[in-house]
């Protein structure tokens, strides 16, 4: 029964000159003791007794003595195909190392905001702090436009001829109102950045939603 399975291969040895053959397999030992098989480009079945040249771009069989296969032998590729997969390999990497911190994230923020209470307390919290440094240059604008009253009043007294007023009240009057505009400038950032600071908590809080959802239901307390 082995010379025969022998000789049913040898029906599909074909002769190949090694000295052409590509330098991967030209290193490639002369018999690893199994028969390779494999189909060529033009759909020829080819069997040898070590890796077969015209099928160096696609998998081979290993065949041990019986006809059992043995191992498969992966395509021997090109540079250019090396590379792109080693590109390839390259992105996995990198779309896992993605995924591992998005996961460290969520674990994070769900640590830090357990239930949608937490998160609405600390949003309360951080927009409060910028509601009070608000109210706080509201204060200094009322004084500032008090202050503005008392010089306006002042300057009544040269009001058919203000250039005739002392240096140091216009000086004053110059300092209040840009005092005022660099007031008003701050309390617009403030606005803004209190805008900014409930879009964030928006934003995380359409992201804990689905982490809540994701989250396994607690089990109530025994009595």
């Amino acid at each position: 029964m082995k010379q025969a399975l022998h000789a049913k291969l040898g029906l599909y040895v074909v002769a190949t000159v090694w000295a052409g053959a590509m330098p991967a397999y030209a290193q490639a030992p002369a018999n690893t003791g199994g028969i390779y098989a494999c189909t060529d480009a033009n759909g020829r079945r080819i069997t040898a007794d070590r890796p077969i040249a015209s099928c160096i771009d696609r998998e081979q069989r290993v065949l041990g003595n019986t006809g059992v296969e043995l191992r498969r032998v992966a395509p021997t590729l090109t540079e250019q195909e090396r590379n792109a997969l080693d590109a390839k390999r390259r992105q996995e990497q990198a779309d896992q190392a993605r995924i591992r911190e998005e996961r460290s994230r969520d674990r994070a923020i769900l640590a830090r905001y357990p239930n949608q209470a937490a998160h609405d307390a600390a949003r309360a919290e951080a927009t409060g702090q910028v509601d009070d440094v608000i109210g706080v240059a509201q204060q200094r604008q009322v004084e500032l436009k008090e202050r503005r009253r008392k010089l306006n009043t002042e300057l009544e007294f040269y009001q058919n001829d203000p250039k005739k007023a002392p240096a140091n009240l216009r000086r004053q009057l110059d300092d209040n109102t840009e005092t005022q505009a660099d007031q008003q400038r701050f309390i617009k950032q403030q606005d803004e950045e209190k805008q900014r600071i409930n879009q964030r908590f928006d934003a995380e809080l359409q992201q804990l939603r689905k982490l809540w959802s994701e989250q396994p239901p607690v089990a109530p307390r025994s009595h």
